[in-house]
């Protein structure tokens, strides 16, 4: 029975490194769109973000059935209480995405402020990647490093913010300048999920929920 319930566990892992791998997919690509404006992009990211939301419905049911069938206890309860809730962050990681390619038609980015976007969108990239990797690794490190990026982004978002209502405050238009700010926030919000993700490795290894 346990090396049964071992093979699932294991499958639970690949389900979520694949979904991590999809929200990793997203934000590339809603990042490409937006900074080299291409807008043909923006139905690849569409598609993906569906892939998303069917790995989420995948891997509740399986959850789901190895918290009937088997009925852990102790870590193993942790681990699997853990990806059902990062399987909520990082849909909504998709979600975040998508609604970025939704905006691409309707900006244009100028040099400086497209470095500070590019920036953010790097930075959650990884902060994605690392913390579906923590969770499969245990790696309390790795969680911990995820969590302490998310200053990174938040300095960048001020950045963008700052650049913004100086291009506004030039005669640049309040529309497009208000689209942009909107894209910086999603970005911001995409590592506010990866820190969620990351508090949930803690709590299936320790036992304990850390705030941000």
């Amino acid at each position: 029975m346990r090396v049964k319930f071992e093979a699932q566990l294991e499958r639970l892992n690949v389900e979520l490194i694949t979904m991590g791998a999809l929200c990793e997919e997203v934000i590339s690509g809603a990042a490409k769109a937006l900074l080299d404006g291409d807008s043909g992009l923006r139905e690849t990211v569409l598609a993906a973000e569906r892939d998303i939301n069917q790995k989420e419905r995948d891997i509740e049911s399986l959850c789901m059935k190895l918290l009937l069938q088997q009925q852990p206890v102790a870590k193993d309860l942790r681990e699997i209480s853990a990806a059902l809730k990062m399987i909520s962050d990082l849909e909504r990681i998709g979600d975040q995405a998508s609604d970025i390619a939704e905006l691409v038609p309707y900006v244009h980015l100028e040099e400086g402020t497209g470095l500070h976007i590019g920036d953010m969108a790097r930075a959650v990239i990884r902060m994605v990647t690392d913390s579906v990797d923590s969770f499969v690794r245990k790696d309390l490190g790795l969680a911990e490093a995820v969590i302490s990026s998310d200053n990174v982004v938040d300095d960048l978002f001020l950045q963008v913010r700052e650049e913004l209502i100086r291009r506004i405050g030039m005669g640049d238009s309040g529309e497009v300048c208000i689209d942009l700010l909107m894209i910086a926030k999603y970005f911001e919000r995409i590592g506010d999920h990866a820190v969620n993700v990351a508090q949930w490795v803690i709590f299936s290894v320790t036992g304990t929920h850390k705030e941000g």
